[in-house]
């Protein structure tokens, strides 16, 4: 058999279809001959070349998914000319503005039917993002005064958790202005912490994506 000269773009198309399947049907439901569907030419054999199972294809799945966020997470995180909250401040413009948002949103993966992918999700935040990532900033605004907490850890796994899950339409689809209450809440849970980390570009940030994801699911209806 001739041997593969572009494997790396092989897998880059293993991973892109079976995200598209995972999004659309479901882990649970794609199968890997959905996959080798999708594309083309390629035989189950390249696709067990690669990745020994299904459950493999979704850890890489899910690296691929959060390579990106990762690179500008670093980023933030290693600026030394902002302090701490203005790092936290930079991650949300960073991240909502990201044109991976839209194509998320526009897509309207319910991940609540998709528990595979949200487990996933969730696992990535709390084991990486969070102590690789959001507490180091959290830490640092404690050292040079912009964050006040004794909880460095607990309040960046609340961040996290709710800025990805409660508060993204792909896991709690609600309205948009639902979905701005929720936002303006929450602000005001971290203002009470001493955290002031939303402004008004970020709220209509939010309601821009809902109003994509919501868009999405009345026309699937």
């Amino acid at each position: 058999m001739a041997r593969n000269k572009y494997p790396e773009e092989t897998i880059n198309q293993i991973l892109t279809a079976a995200l598209n399947l995972f999004i659309q049907k479901g882990y649970e439901q794609t199968s890997i001959q959905d996959i080798i569907n999708e594309l083309g030419g390629l035989t189950k054999g390249a696709i067990y070349h690669h990745f020994k199972s299904k459950e493999e294809i979704l850890e890489a799945v899910t690296s691929h998914l959060f390579k990106g966020a990762d690179e500008m997470l670093a980023g933030v995180r290693d600026d030394n000319s902002l302090n701490g909250l203005e790092k936290l401040r930079k991650i949300s413009r960073v991240s909502l503005d990201n044109p991976a948002q839209d194509e998320l949103a526009s897509v309207a993966p319910n991940l609540l039917r998709n528990p595979k992918m949200l487990a996933a999700q969730i696992e990535n935040i709390i084991n990486k993002a969070v102590p690789v990532y959001i507490q180091p900033i959290i830490e640092q605004g404690m050292r040079d005064g912009s964050i006040r907490t004794d909880y460095p850890r607990e309040l960046s796994e609340v961040l996290m958790i709710l800025t990805n899950i409660w508060l993204s339409p792909a896991v709690l689809q609600v309205s948009p202005e639902m979905l701005v209450r929720k936002l303006r809440f929450f602000d005001e849970i971290l203002k009470g912490l001493g955290l002031d980390l939303f402004d008004e570009q970020l709220f209509q940030r939010f309601e821009e994506l809902s109003r994509l994801s919501a868009r999405e699911v009345s026309q699937e209806n």
